[in-house]
């Protein structure tokens, strides 16, 4: 392979650093650039991280990330992406309502961003950060990869516009992996427990109405992230959940009894629609159980955190 097409440039792998580059390096992303440099074997990739606030900069160069100033809105922006990177990290949010104009169901975004990853020699694998949103209400059913999307929110819709747009970069010769990921929680993340909730008593459906949840710690999270760049397999999606099989509202009542507030009041659905803002009742409208088999098989990721309990209580197994 000619050098201006080898991803490491020209001097041979053993002697080039891995680069990754992280597209929304927020608290996941970081945790994902602590977890490359807590890597057992071989040099510490150099990481880099696009963001659109230039204030952003020097905090991430305190953690060892080097700023790119740049933002997936503005395709001009996104230029000197090209060629960059080894291996890119995807966990940027589709544009929100009030941004996507007439084609409420596209992702602009990551749209923006693979066509600027073609405009030079493209990265070796891609990991994108998806949700389990995509497969819609499924009944409580346990829902494996293999399970069809049904995206039933403009949300979802977006991240499954996403994903086409991730595989479709992936038959260009990227190893593009998707991890579809639930409710991400951590003691030491910003709203990452539901303590403020149960502080302000917001009401969960009763037992009869209650939907299965599904959860990750944001640490294991992370590594899963790490172990996609490296491990994931081409056009593969990985359930990147823990092994909690439980109900919304038992997973408060759990919060609560550990924090020592008390457990929130069960109400029914019926109640719950006419004073729920819509975007809680969302979730509420949903029902499935994650199978993560295939993420501990392929992907080699022991959970710090199995289950939300001794997450919650930051006891790593």
């Amino acid at each position: 392979m000619p050098s201006n097409q080898n991803p490491l440039g020209a001097l041979p792998v053993r002697f080039r650093r891995q680069r990754v580059l992280i597209i929304g390096c927020g608290d996941v992303g970081l945790r994902a650039a602590r977890a490359l440099g807590a890597q057992a074997g071989g040099p510490r990739p150099r990481v880099l991280a696009l963001t659109s606030s230039p204030g952003r900069a020097p905090a991430l160069r305190a953690a060892g990330i080097v700023p790119l100033v740049g933002n997936l809105d503005h395709f001009a922006t996104l230029r000197r992406l090209s060629g960059l990177a080894t291996r890119v990290l995807h966990l940027a949010p589709p544009p929100g309502e009030r941004d996507c104009g007439p084609e409420w169901w596209r992702d602009n975004r990551t749209v923006a961003l693979a066509r600027a990853l073609r405009l030079r020699t493209l990265p070796a694998a891609l990991v994108y950060g998806s949700t389990s949103g995509v497969y819609g209400d499924c009944g409580g059913a346990l829902v494996t990869e293999a399970r069809p999307v049904a995206p039933a929110t403009p949300r979802a819709q977006r991240r499954v516009n996403a994903e086409r747009a991730v595989r479709h970069l992936g038959r260009a010769g990227v190893r593009a992996s998707i991890l579809r990921i639930p409710g991400i929680y951590a003691p030491d993340r910003e709203g990452g427990t539901p303590e403020a909730r149960l502080r302000r008593g917001t009401p969960v459906l009763a037992p009869e109405d209650d939907v299965f949840t599904n959860h990750i710690h944001a640490d294991d999270l992370a590594r899963a992230c790490v172990a996609a760049l490296w491990r994931g397999r081409a056009q593969r999606c990985y359930h990147a959940s823990d092994d909690s099989h439980m109900k919304m509202g038992d997973y408060f009542d759990l919060a609560a009894d550990l924090y020592g507030l008390p457990r929130p009041p069960r109400v029914a659905r019926s109640a719950a629609q006419q004073s729920l803002p819509v975007s809680l009742l969302s979730f509420m409208g949903e029902s499935r159980r994650l199978n993560a088999t295939r993420m501990a098989r392929e992907l080699r990721v022991p959970l710090h955190y199995p289950t939300v309990a001794q997450g919650l209580r930051g006891q790593r197994a």
